[in-house]
């Protein structure tokens, strides 16, 4: 999982791996998915709360040949990642990583977040539990050694695909893994859940046409007019 940026400079989900996936209400309901995939594009809400789940790690610590970390989060980090994401509840979440430097003070983090998250069914409202399993795959480097946005642009024309990803900015010598995971963890949630067999009971339709509610008035549009004397 990487983040990129657009022209505008909003950040964008991954080019990479996973294909990007648009999320499209299902007909009659609110919104659901029907395929059962992760969505792509959560963007955290750093104004409502701060990181719920922190586990910095120092860069200057991770040897030549790489550290591995594995994190589970307390109850505690559970609820806040709750809050923040706009979940029902997280029962669980762990996150495995490899941090591994490779050149001009870059750092790539990979890795793996699991975790069971609790929502409410967009069709029948009832509570629902589901397991997100998202592979993580970033390169963070100093911000010194970032390029500005418009020196990563083509004015050619070509495809937006031959715009390179630039790294995530190393903050304060620090990077991040218990961010990381959480918002690797929201990236693949899904913000139309929909409970199994759930289908929105819509309302019949008269057999006579002439028990319509409507009909009434459509008889009156239909009625000739007369002329007062």
């Amino acid at each position: 999982m990487t983040w990129r940026k657009d022209k505008s400079g909003d950040r964008k989900p991954p080019r990479g791996g996973k294909p990007e996936r648009e999320t499209k209400p299902a007909e009659g309901a609110k919104s659901a998915r029907e395929d059962g995939k992760t969505p792509r594009g959560f963007v955290r809400p750093e104004h409502i709360a701060p990181d719920p789940w922190r586990v910095p790690i120092v860069v200057e610590q991770i040897s030549d040949t790489g550290v591995e970390r594995s994190i589970v989060a307390d109850a505690g980090q559970l609820a806040a990642i709750a809050t923040t994401g706009g979940l029902r509840s997280v029962h669980a979440a762990r996150a495995t990583f490899t941090l591994q430097p490779i050149r001009d003070g870059q750092v790539q983090v990979t890795g793996r977040v699991t975790a069971r998250i609790g929502q409410v069914c967009v069709v029948s409202l009832d509570d629902i539990d589901s397991d997100i399993d998202e592979e993580i795959d970033i390169i963070f480097a100093p911000p010194s050694k970032i390029p500005p946005m418009a020196s990563t642009i083509d004015d050619s024309g070509d495809d937006e695909a031959a715009i390179p990803d630039p790294p995530e900015p190393i903050e304060n010598g620090v990077i991040d893994i218990g961010r990381v995971a959480t918002d690797a963890l929201f990236l693949a949630v899904d913000p139309y859940p929909r409970k199994p067999g759930a289908v929105l009971a819509l309302p019949a339709e008269p057999d006579d046409p002439e028990e319509h509610p409507f009909a009434a008035l459509k008889a009156l549009q239909g009625a000739p007019k007369t002329k007062p004397d």
